[in-house]
């Protein structure tokens, strides 16, 4: 529970030191003296927005430090500079560490509070509180987290194949037209090369015949080499006649060989042509360079089109993999729906029995659970409370037909029962008796009561009748100064505690 709130340089607080006791606290204080700051402050402490105007003017921080029993001690410091740290125990924390642990520690119902009880998620939120489905709840974010992953592969692997079979056919038309043409490494030079000997075959063969002429005729260059006879003194010199010779001999042989594969072939010209046509049209169409380049790219459109031959079976995984993860959630969600309908009756009869002890004789209170078309973050449950203050009226949602003050009188018999169902040390109400007097308020305080019994309750009240339930007694006024106006607080005695009941009886 809250035992101890130090507060410096926060508003109009520029020091505060004040204990808190177990049972039932009462804070009051004329309107304005700053009730709401304190509040704001032990928000702040508990991991709300910092706003750097709740600095008290001219100062450079501020400090809010709340005592939890023996166990934590939290300290929240906001600095001019917009910097804010929080510390559990003097050790650092992030700001949704601070209020995982406020969450377990204090509930501080605020006066908007009241006016959530007809949003859907809040009603949701309280179903689940009194039901204690904190681990179903738990195993249901996890299964809602896989089926939205899963669905969101589906989902994109659905749009690649549907844009991928767009391009299908256009795709497969290139990888067949590439596959056709036979690439080989390599292949224009040779095919330029031969090109070349065809078109140019007369002229080639000329001149190959006027070199068979010069080489190997009567007067030939090989005849006046065979022709030469040496002395034996210069055998070297004819070693080296000897091996020209051979050296002419395989020239003229190779010359004659290409002189008779040379041939004028029109035909055989025009084949080369076109391929070497197809080939340079399609290294244009794809914008590359060499026939390597074009070999690579039909190698490319290979895999992708065994890509696209997969995609069903691709696609099908990711379907079942979907299709398993909403079974587990539609299995978990089921068990979170009846969690809920398991707890609706006792609601219901406690929601009941608390209202006629708070002046609404014919109050009627259900909660309907409808299941909503699809999943939601909180589960598949369309959750309403339906409420009627008078006899045989019809059930509606309580937002539509509850008045301001059964409003509070509602929101509290809610919080006493969530009470009733979990271990929350503490719980603050801010002015929830808005919009109740005389034997009512007397009523809401003797609820309140009797909640402090396994618990701290601590409620901020303009009411005498609430605040005479109280164990314990805060006023909460402003103090003028030279220097500035300032709020205190003040644990009251017994006897004035009394005087202060019988002054605010008279107001």
């Amino acid at each position: 529970m809250l035992t101890h709130l130090h507060i410096r340089n926060y508003a109009l607080i520029s020091h505060l030191d004040i204990d808190f006791h177990e049972g039932f606290s009462v804070m009051t204080g004329e309107t304005g003296a700053g009730k709401s700051i304190i509040l704001g402050a032990l928000n702040l402490v508990m991991g709300a927005r910092a706003d750097i105007k709740s600095i008290t003017e001219g100062e450079d921080k501020c400090i809010i430090e709340a005592t939890f029993g023996e166990e934590f001690i939290i300290r929240r410091e906001l600095s001019a500079n917009g910097r804010s740290r929080s510390f559990v125990n003097d050790e650092v924390v992030t700001q949704s560490e601070l209020k995982t642990l406020a969450r377990q520690l204090i509930d501080i119902h605020s006066q908007h509070e009241s006016l959530m009880i007809g949003d859907d998620l809040f009603q949701i939120q309280i179903v689940d509180a009194i039901a204690g489905n904190y681990t179903e709840r738990e195993a249901y974010n996890q299964a809602y987290n896989t089926y939205q992953q899963a669905t969101a592969a589906l989902r994109e692997a659905q749009a690649l194949a549907k844009k991928a079979q767009a391009d299908a056919d256009y795709m497969q038309w290139q990888y067949n037209q590439l596959a056709e043409a036979q690439l080989v490494a390599g292949e224009i030079e040779g095919l330029e090369e031969e090109e070349y000997r065809l078109s140019h075959a007369e002229e080639i063969q000329a001149s190959l015949a006027q070199a068979l002429q010069q080489l190997d005729s009567d007067n030939g260059v090989l005849s006046l080499l065979h022709s030469v006879r040496l002395s034996d003194a210069d055998t070297t010199l004819a070693e080296r006649l000897d091996s020209v010779e051979i050296e002419l001999k395989d020239i003229v042989s190779d010359i004659q060989r290409l002189y008779d594969c040379t041939e004028h072939d029109p035909m055989r010209l025009e084949q080369v042509q076109e391929r070497l046509s197809m080939l340079q049209t399609l290294m244009k169409k794809h914008h590359v360079q060499t026939i390597e380049e074009l070999i690579a790219l039909r190698e490319d459109l290979e895999k992708q089109v065994q890509r696209l031959e997969n995609m069903d079976e691709e696609l099908k995984l990711l379907e079942d993999k979907a299709n398993e993860a909403k079974r587990q959630l539609e299995e978990v969600a089921m068990q979170l729906t009846l969690s809920r309908k398991s707890v609706c009756e006792k609601i219901a009869k406690h929601l009941v029995e608390d209202m006629v002890r708070l002046g609404v004789p014919h109050a009627n209170v259900a909660v309907d659970i409808q299941p909503t078309e699809d999943f939601t973050e909180t589960g598949k449950d369309n959750v309403q409370f339906m409420f009627a203050a008078n006899l045989n009226q019809s059930l509606r949602r309580v937002a539509e037909v509850a008045s301001g003050g059964e409003i509070s009188r509602l929101m509290l018999c809610i919080k006493a029962l969530i009470a009733s169902s979990n271990g929350l040390p503490t719980i603050i109400f801010d002015e929830i008796d808005t919009g109740v007097s005389g034997a009512i308020a007397s009523q809401m305080g003797e609820i309140m009561r009797q909640m402090a019994a396994s618990r701290q309750i601590i409620t901020i009240t303009h009411l005498p009748q609430v605040a005479a339930r109280g164990e314990h007694h805060y006023l909460v006024y402003k103090e003028d100064t030279i220097i500035r106006t300032e709020t205190h607080i003040r644990a009251l005695s017994d006897k004035e505690h009394e005087a202060e009941i019988e002054k605010m009886r008279q107001l």
